[in-house]
């Protein structure tokens, strides 16, 4: 998987401002069509322990 910038350090996949999960899934933030990044959310978010 390619580098991937994720600056939510509460996430437990969060390793040195980059995502480690072994995949990551984006939806739609309860809208129909998103037209900006504000409207998605990373599903993979996972809280740190």
């Amino acid at each position: 998987m390619p580098d991937i910038k994720c600056s939510v350090t509460e996430c437990e996949y969060n390793s040195n401002v980059k995502c480690g999960a072994p995949m990551i899934q984006v939806d739609r933030n309860k809208v129909s069509s998103a037209g900006t990044s504000d409207q998605t959310k990373c599903e993979t978010f996972k809280t740190k322990r």
